[in-house]
């Protein structure tokens, strides 16, 4: 009995066993089906992940770079391109002003050459050179002769030959003094420019006359033609000093003269003294011409007796004036300025210029200095302060210095 229970109990064992050996055996082949399966979604899900960082990282540097590499060399290329372009036609466009401006300046000069003719006879008009310019040959040219007679554009197409009429439409004319606009003793020249259809006007420098001023080149342009002003316009300014003064400060351009010893003495021990040259002395007398009158004072009249012409030159003598004691410079001036002289020339004496210079009623000064010395006598004027020194030449020994106020 006790051994049947043995046995039963061994049997049951053995079976125990077994079951436990499938159970486990079972266990294990699951687990290895859930690892079979584990494994392969983990790999996926970390390959996934990796790949995907990887490809969006690389996908993304590389759009990246090569957007920003595209785009930068887009826009460099651009933006250099642009402004080389940009600088290009700054260039091109000051190199063709500069060329413009020199050939403009050219003819310019030729107009003030012109102008210079009528330095005698065209007072109280201003002197006035005019050129006509067409693919780069002058046409036509003319400058104002003489007073009440043709101007100078009025000249210059006169000069104009039949077969070269037609080129006037793209003609340029060049004129140092702006074109009248008014009805003087002749027709406007503004008037005369339009109806010949000149394309283009360059003009030296504007009128100060109240009846032009401005008014010639406005009607110019008003009919369409291309104008230019301000070329050479300081040396057009200069060539009609004159008249510029008359008209803008309204009294006579004044020029004080003298002569000098090289220590700085008018005369000779309060002797008169000659220190200017045959030649230098034909100078003077040339500048007499050139002017409308000439004042000295009482006591250089009564010492040396001045005739204060022309007789070494050509051309009509200046209006000989005498200040006498208590004569106001700024009455004579007003006489003057009321007769339309344009110019007087101070001679001297001593006291005379220096009044003027005091006054600040001076425009030049012309001093003509002689190497001679003479220890003692008239002391000459000294130079004012607001001066600027034009030139200075040398002529048979003698320096003649010119000087200009500053205004």
């Amino acid at each position: 009995m006790f051994q049947n229970n043995s046995q039963e109990n061994n049997d049951n064992k053995g079976l125990k066993t077994d079951a436990e050996n499938n159970a486990q055996q079972l266990e294990a082949t699951q687990l290895q089906a859930d690892n079979e399966v584990s494994q392969p979604k983990a790999n996926e899900a970390s390959l996934s992940g990796t790949n995907e960082a990887s490809l969006s990282g690389t996908n993304e540097a590389s759009l990246s770079g090569t957007n920003e590499a595209s785009l930068s060399g887009t826009n460099e290329a651009s933006l250099s391109g642009t402004n080389e372009a940009s600088l290009s036609e700054v260039n091109n466009a000051s190199s063709q002003e500069a060329a413009q401006r020199e050939v403009d300046e050219m003819y310019m000069r030729r107009c003030l050459q012109l102008a210079d003719c009528g330095r005698q006879n065209a007072k109280p008009n201003p002197m006035v050179g005019a050129v006509i310019v067409c693919d780069g040959r002058i046409i036509g040219e003319g400058y104002h002769v003489r007073c009440g007679e043709g101007h100078a554009e009025v000249n210059a197409f006169a000069s104009v030959r039949p077969c070269d009429e037609p080129l006037l439409g793209r003609s340029t004319m060049y004129v140092s003094l702006e074109p009248c606009s008014h009805y003087g003793k002749t027709p406007p020249c503004a008037d005369l420019i339009v109806r010949k259809g000149v394309r283009r006007v360059v003009v030296g420098c504007v009128d100060p006359f109240a009846k032009v001023h401005g008014r010639g080149i406005a009607k110019l342009r008003e009919a369409g033609i291309e104008v230019t002003v301000g070329v050479l316009e300081d040396e057009c300014k200069a060539l009609n000093s004159r008249f510029m003064t008359v008209n803008t400060e309204h009294r006579p351009y004044i020029l004080l003269k003298w002569a000098q010893s090289a220590d700085g003495f008018l005369d000779d021990h309060y002797h008169a003294a000659r220190f200017s040259t045959p030649f230098t002395t034909m100078l003077v007398h040339k500048m007499r011409a050139e002017n409308d009158a000439i004042l000295v004072g009482r006591v250089t009249d009564q010492r040396e007796h001045p005739r204060l012409d022309v007789r070494e030159w050509s051309g009509p003598s200046p209006e000989r004036i005498v200040l006498t004691s208590g004569q106001r410079i700024t009455d004579v001036l007003d006489t003057l300025y009321s007769r339309k002289k344009q110019s007087l020339i101070v001679e001297g004496g001593a006291a005379t210029l220096r009044s003027f210079i005091d006054a600040g009623l001076w425009d030049e000064i012309r001093r003509e200095t002689s190497p001679l010395c003479v220890g003692d006598g008239t002391p000459a004027p000294s130079l004012p302060n607001d001066i600027i020194s034009a030139d200075r030449t040398f002529v048979d020994g003698n320096v003649i210095e010119r000087f200009f106020r500053v205004k």
